[in-house]
């Protein structure tokens, strides 16, 4: 488990900084042989994408809601996320390829979704809390005196502290 920062932190990152969230839905969930080979892909990809350094992945984190599994992805750059996206020789194209093909056979039994964020500037706040976040997938830093204030850190832009 990781070590607990008993006081307040933030993030600190420069560069180009893309937020993308992909999920699906158990539309039907008796069907599992329509939804596990969906859901059992992400762990592909992500294993794949976290062993390239310059994949761009920068960090992700998986929580459950009520419409299904989300993964939220931090970016370095919205071109390598694209690029990934594409690459004939990644684990998304087979992936893909077999989502399309499941969904013809069993139509409406899970459904995809994703969103990608340009992110201008960036705010984050941690507290009594290992790196998490945004944090995690950048850098924990502490808060400083000047960025005690969400508004304060926010103003301050990309990095979320400046101290």
């Amino acid at each position: 488990m990781a070590q607990t920062i008993p006081t307040r932190t933030t993030h600190s990152y420069d560069g180009e900084l893309v937020l993308f969230l992909i999920g699906m839905r158990f539309n039907q969930p008796w069907r599992v042989r329509s939804w596990l080979p969906v859901f059992l892909a992400m762990p592909r990809m992500l294993t794949e994408l976290s062993k390239d350094t310059e994949s761009g992945l920068l960090g992700f984190r998986l929580t459950i809601g009520a419409g299904g599994p989300v993964i939220v992805q931090y970016w370095n750059s919205q071109e390598k996320l694209y690029a990934y996206a594409s690459a004939p020789t990644s684990e998304h194209r087979p992936a893909w390829t077999a989502f399309n093909t499941r969904a013809r056979k069993a139509a409406g039994a899970v459904g995809i979704w994703h969103e990608t964020y340009l992110v201008e500037r960036a705010e984050s706040m941690y507290v009594g809390m290992p790196p998490a976040g945004l944090a995690l997938a950048t850098t924990s830093v502490p808060v400083s005196k000047s960025g005690d204030r969400a508004r304060a850190r926010l103003a301050d832009g990309r990095t979320g502290n400046r101290g």
